[in-house]
């Protein structure tokens, strides 16, 4: 998640996510296949366009499916339910695929995308989904767009150089990020929500910086089961510690969570997630790592759309400005 631009599937749905975003970057197969994909010129034909058309809706989308899901269903025994579900569904499709041992992996390799996948789907989704109890879906999905901004920095204290012209896009989506802060200032939304948001993103910046430096399997979908897996046990544990299961009544979850839920599991984690892995090999990598904007976005229209939640002034300017200064970041470090 390179800075802005996604280099991992695993690493790519903000939600995910696979080591989910904006710039989920893992040394796995998948960084060869994106400089090939940048390097080579692109014939777009419609499969590449209805590809990251899924990618922009659907990932846009999950955050709305989450606000859906945790209306009646505890917050981290949804994550686990969700991970563990993708786990075995995309682990059974490789094993068909290539036999089993397409699983099999070193322990550096292991810990390191088990450790890659606490960071992204425990700490950053995991929060993300805790705050979503209180925080809009469109107004979360738009603070989550900063986390290209946290990988910039996080990059720059572990010695890597930025350009001015990067460090001013930080600096403008740092801005936004402020002014979406405003509700909480003000009571409109929990403050405690919003600044679980913004963990969340600098979480999953850390995973995804570390991602690009740990040894990681060599293929990303292999990387992505062991990273569902870690993010599937995770938050079942985070789960107990909270009391969730055994306040857990599965006939009280209304059948809109449960869609959710399947939703989440079906398109967010497996349709999307393919569709985004098969671009990184067959579209330019500057066009794929739109979705980074785009998705925040489509996220707030259907949060207005569907759920009513209100467009104020915060939400529109400081959203604009966030993903204005994602996009400077995306075009500076192309």
């Amino acid at each position: 998640m390179s800075t802005p631009a996604p280099q991992s599937p695993a690493d790519a749905d903000p939600d995910c996510p696979p080591a989910a975003t904006a710039p989920r970057g893992a040394t796995t197969g998948a960084t060869t296949a994106a400089a090939t994909a940048a390097a080579r010129p692109a014939g777009l034909g419609a499969a590449v366009w209805a590809a990251l058309g899924i990618v922009y809706v659907v990932w846009g989308s999950t955050y709305l499916a989450i606000r859906v899901v945790v209306e009646t269903m505890p917050p981290l025994l949804s994550g686990a339910l969700r991970f563990g579900a993708a786990t075995l569904l995309l682990g059974a499709g490789l094993t068909v695929r290539k036999g089993w041992g397409a699983l099999r992996v070193t322990w550096p390799q292991f810990g390191s995308a088990f450790l890659v996948g606490v960071l992204l789907l425990v700490g950053g989704n995991g929060l993300v989904v805790l705050a979503e109890r209180t925080v809009p879906s469109g107004l979360a999905a738009l603070m989550v767009a900063s986390v290209p901004l946290w990988v910039v920095l996080l990059r720059r204290a572990f010695g890597a150089r930025t350009g001015g012209a990067t460090l001013a896009g930080v600096l403008l989506g740092l801005v936004g990020l402020v002014v979406l802060t405003a509700p909480g200032l003000t009571g409109e939304v929990g403050l405690s929500g919003l600044l679980l948001v913004v963990g969340a993103a600098v979480v999953w910046a850390l995973g995804s910086v570390l991602a690009g430096r740990l040894p990681m399997p060599a293929d990303p979908f292999v990387a992505s089961v062991y990273e569902m897996l870690a993010g599937s046990l995770g938050a079942l544990a985070l789960s107990f510690a909270r009391g969730e299961p055994g306040g857990f009544d599965p006939g009280a979850v209304s059948a809109a969570s449960w869609s959710g839920l399947v939703y989440l599991v079906l398109f967010g984690s497996i349709v999307a997630f393919t569709s985004y892995a098969w671009l990184l090999q067959r579209a330019p990598l500057p066009l794929v790592a739109t979705y980074a904007y785009v998705n925040p976005v489509v996220a707030v229209f259907l949060g207005w759309l569907f759920l009513s939640e209100a467009l104020t002034w915060p939400i529109l300017v400081g959203g604009g400005i966030v993903v204005g200064g994602v996009f400077l970041v995306a075009r500076n470090e192309r």
